[in-house]
């Protein structure tokens, strides 16, 4: 079973206050992988884009976000998650993309609801025939309305799983 985890992704969002490092915090975190996930407090739009470069094996394979509605964090010595600022998913989709060096494409959206889980959210499907080729694969997730503000996401990382193995993430 190949897992890869990736944390290595550009994150650009526009606030409502310019330059205004409150509404894009990064910020410690025990349920995540790494130290860390990027949190958007307060924002116009966002845009989260990257690339993985990989010599898979033959196979199908999964995206996913890590995704959770509200701030993570702790109280107590227990895992907590604070939904005071999530505002705005309900109204428009985030959009989530892929493509493969291939030509390889998928588009899906999603409204972001349910506050205070971790969720994967499921971009798209790619298939490997050649493992001794580099398999190049471009992902995003964008949600770029700018008649309302929207806040309180956390953006822990994307995963690349096999497909076979997907229903093995919601017990994560």
């Amino acid at each position: 079973m190949e897992l890869i985890l990736l944390k290595d992704f550009s994150l650009e969002a526009c606030s409502s206050f310019d330059n205004d490092s409150l509404n894009k915090l990064e910020i410690s975190s025990l349920a995540s992988r790494f130290c860390s996930v990027a949190y958007l407090q307060q924002i116009w739009w966002f845009e989260v884009d990257g690339e993985v470069e990989f010599p898979f094996p033959s196979g199908t394979y999964s995206l996913f976000f890590r995704l959770q509605l509200g701030r993570a964090g702790k109280r107590f010595g227990r895992r907590v998650c604070n939904s005071e600022h999530v505002h705005g998913w309900d109204k428009k989709p985030v959009q989530f993309q892929l493509s493969t060096s291939d030509g390889q494409k998928a588009i899906s959206q999603c409204s972001l609801n349910d506050p205070g889980k971790w969720i994967h959210h499921h971009v798209g499907v790619f298939v490997v025939e050649n493992p001794l080729q580099q398999q190049k694969s471009n992902f995003s997730m964008t949600q770029i309305d700018c008649t309302h503000t929207k806040g309180g996401l956390c953006v822990d990382s994307v995963l690349v799983y096999p497909s076979e193995f997907r229903e093995r993430l919601k017990l994560f």
